[in-house]
């Protein structure tokens, strides 16, 4: 069984969306004891948009996941445990919040 150190939660957005995103990343942050990463404005990595990720510890991960499934708005967030793989990080190791996107899973090999 593999360990999980930590979740991803990678909100994405368009750029008229940023104010929203980064609105919900506060009020993230003042619910949770967690981490707000920068706000890339464009793809970076597998990610298809702008986007910006917030790093949970494994027992924080569950209360966030009902908070954010009923306080995303219209934004789409993209979570995985991390495990040390990649790979299945990005690919079997997910949840989405609102429509699943398409990743550039290319970078993993």
């Amino acid at each position: 069984m593999a360990e999980v150190s930590d979740f991803h939660a990678h909100i994405y957005f368009d750029p008229d969306e940023v104010e929203q995103a980064r609105a919900l990343a506060r009020a993230a942050q003042a619910q949770f004891s967690l981490s707000v990463g920068h706000f890339h404005l464009k793809p970076v990595g597998p990610h298809p948009r702008g986007s910006c990720q917030l790093t949970l510890a494994p027992d924080e991960f569950g209360r966030f996941a009902a908070w954010a499934a009923v306080n995303r708005g219209s934004l789409t967030i993209f979570a995985h445990a991390s495990t040390g793989d990649d790979k299945a990080d990005h690919s079997r190791h997910v949840i989405w919040f609102g429509p699943s996107e398409q990743l550039d899973q290319s970078l993993f090999g």
